[in-house]
């Protein structure tokens, strides 16, 4: 009989881990699908005021076996202004979603690294392109509509 109840017990933790993942998964890719991250980025090395950058998320949606999630981006990045899909890894520490970017090839810009964290409508982390990097942050805010 301990042993049923035991079976029960996992059982029923495993369905509630996976009910949780899938309700803050719906969450982050509400959250994200039709936003723009806006903010700064420095290069190590570098002073200054740190230059501008700006990525419209029109959607995101998580790929059903992996932490893999594919977004729908426009990158404004240097001279180059392109929309495409992007694998974005994302695990999670705790409650907070991360960006796990290593050596990940985009299209038309080169191979990048970056380590962000999500949290209450801002975005902070580390960055690598190549040899440069350095640090970005900023605010994530839904797009207006219009029409």
């Amino acid at each position: 009989m301990r042993l049923v109840l035991a079976v029960i017990l996992v059982f029923s933790c495993v369905h509630l881990i996976h009910a949780n993942d899938k309700e803050r998964n719906d969450a982050l890719a509400k959250m994200l699908t039709g936003s723009k991250f806006v903010g700064v980025f420095t290069i190590d090395g570098q002073e200054g005021i740190p230059a501008k950058e700006e990525y419209t998320i029109k959607s995101v949606k998580k790929l059903t076996k992996s932490d893999t999630w594919i977004f729908q981006a426009r990158i404004k990045y240097g001279k180059q202004d392109v929309t495409l899909p992007v694998p974005v890894p994302i695990k999670w520490a705790g409650k907070t979603p991360v960006i796990e970017m290593d050596n990940l090839k985009i299209p038309l810009l080169g191979t990048f690294s970056a380590h962000i964290v999500i949290d209450d409508g801002k975005y902070a982390g580390t960055w690598k392109h190549g040899e440069a990097g350095g640090h970005m942050f900023g605010t994530i805010t839904k797009i207006k509509e219009t029409k």
